[in-house]
């Protein structure tokens, strides 16, 4: 009897991101956010960036896509833009006190489900597997240079 036709490596990965995406936007959601929200108040936390456009490109988004954002988040009262008073034309983001509080609501999920992620997975298990998402990605010839939006998370805990 002849082999069954493998599953493509690539479908079966994006079958799992897929779930994952699906899953990790649930669990945001419940804790009253986006994963774009969260990106943007991680970014915030983490890199402090200098105005809009330095926003936009650690989050992974264009600025027209980041302005959007900031406008339901700014409704909300998550976050305030003001002008830089050296050059009117940039605006600088900032956290309120609820942006703060977001932050962390959002940041206690994100590690939560992260948690759940890993259960059953050793520590070798999961450098493995970044190796073999570095990899694939390689493979797929994305730029190895582009930071993902998290970058700099791991270097210790961001400020409350």
């Amino acid at each position: 009897m002849p082999e069954p036709f493998p599953v493509p490596i690539g479908l079966r990965l994006n079958q799992a991101a897929r779930a994952v995406e699906r899953a990790f936007d649930e669990a945001l959601a419940e804790a009253g956010g986006t994963v774009p929200t969260w990106l943007i108040l991680l970014n915030l936390k983490i890199h402090r960036p200098a105005n809009q456009k330095d926003l936009a490109e650690k989050v992974g988004v264009r600025e027209a896509t980041l302005t959007h954002h900031l406008n339901a988040m700014d409704a909300r009262g998550l976050v305030t833009r003001t002008r830089d008073a050296a050059n009117r034309r940039i605006q600088v983001v900032a956290l309120t006190e609820a942006g703060e509080a977001a932050f962390l609501r959002l940041r206690d999920t994100a590690v939560a489900f992260d948690a759940q992620l890993r259960a059953g997975l050793s520590d070798a298990d999961v450098a493995r597997l970044s190796e073999l998402l570095g990899q694939l990605a390689a493979n797929a010839g994305s730029p190895a240079s582009h930071a993902p939006p998290w970058a700099g998370l791991a270097d210790g805990p961001p400020a409350d």
